[in-house]
């Protein structure tokens, strides 16, 4: 497993989030990586690499110019409100909703920020653009490595991405990583590319970058979103438009759902991925999905992360893993490397 590792990941380090009203501290935060990060060195579980830096216009496949152009400036136009702004974080306070305008950008950075963005727990920092930025870089090189003969690679990177739209940000994402390294396997040559997301939420933005194309599936495994985030989307009955018509499958789980629920759930995704024949798989790797994590209410156990890499495996596609949630700090990277190592290990 060759593991691309964004070494600048720490650069975004929340002040706080908004969570249920309250101010609380942030729930996405380095150690996360750091967790991974020791337990694959421990196991020496392949190797860790940093990537090479991509030009903007690989971002663009994915993202709107629009946004990258904000998101990249946002943090300066922070600070030029108010200089004692460097010691907090931006947050959004008013969204374009139902039949508020959204195609003309407003003036007031306050205003941009919640054009931009999808929710109020998700803080921009001084260091985000760089973390984000760094870690796409990580899920283009990954993708290209699978082009180029690795079996499997692994993007160790945060803030994570899937519920990055491609003009907007929120739960805790920025840019959309698994779409990112999607693309380019495409723009690398692939005829069709699968992404699993098997992340506790639903991955919103992967769905909808890509809700309207025949040449990626998208296949999510996630908590119902009538009461968990992003509650505005994951539904059954949402199976793609247009050319897109039938490459959109959820699978929603109600909360308090066991292993062997969501075993029968990954069952079926694998059986749909293997009918659609990608010549190569995304998995956003989230493992929110332990039962003692704190933001979630599935029951999976250390253990059954073992047989989910496993079940992968026999998929025999070129993978691509990308970190995303996961908050049981302890137990994260045995979770996550757990994944990996049944990948490995299972051919």
């Amino acid at each position: 497993m060759l593991t691309f590792y964004n070494e600048l990941h720490a650069q975004h380090r929340g002040r706080y989030e908004i969570f249920r009203g309250e101010m609380v501290p942030c729930f996405e935060k380095p150690e996360r990586v750091d967790s991974v990060l020791a337990e694959l060195g421990r196991r020496g579980l392949g190797k860790i690499v940093t990537p090479h830096g991509v030009p903007l216009m690989s971002l663009e496949r994915i993202h709107t110019p629009r946004y990258l152009h904000f998101l990249r400036g946002a943090w300066n136009e922070w600070l030029a409100l108010d200089p004692a702004n460097a010691g907090k974080d931006a947050f959004p306070s008013v969204w374009p909703v139902r039949t508020l305008r959204d195609d003309i950008e407003p003036d007031d950075f306050c205003a941009k920020l919640g054009l931009y963005s999808m929710d109020n727990g998700t803080p921009l920092t001084a260091g985000t653009w760089t973390a984000a930025k760094t870690g796409a870089d990580c899920a283009v090189n990954a993708a290209h490595a699978l082009r180029l003969g690795e079996r499997g690679a692994f993007v160790l990177s945060r803030p994570p991405g899937h519920h990055a739209g491609a003009d907007f940000f929120g739960g805790y994402c920025f840019l959309n990583n698994a779409a990112l390294a999607a693309q380019h396997m495409l723009d690398d040559g692939a005829r069709k590319v699968a992404i699993l997301d098997i992340d506790y939420h639903h991955g919103n933005g992967t769905q909808s970058i890509f809700y309207h194309r025949d040449d990626v599936l998208f296949v999510s495994i996630h908590a119902d979103p009538r009461s968990e985030y992003p509650f505005y989307l994951g539904h059954a009955d949402e199976r793609g438009e247009g050319a897109g018509l039938g490459f959109n499958m959820n699978l929603p789980l109600a909360a308090g759902s066991t292993a062997q629920a969501w075993f029968a759930a990954l069952e079926t995704a694998c059986i749909r991925l293997g009918s659609f024949a990608p010549d190569a798989l995304v998995v956003s790797l989230g493992v929110d999905t332990f039962a003692g994590d704190p933001l979630s209410r599935f029951l999976l156990q250390s253990a059954d992360y073992l047989k989910i890499g496993e079940r992968l495996a026999y998929l025999n596609l070129p993978t691509a893993f990308i970190f995303e949630g996961g908050y049981a700090v302890k137990e994260l990277g045995t979770n996550v490397v757990n994944v990996l190592e049944g990948y490995e290990t299972a051919l």
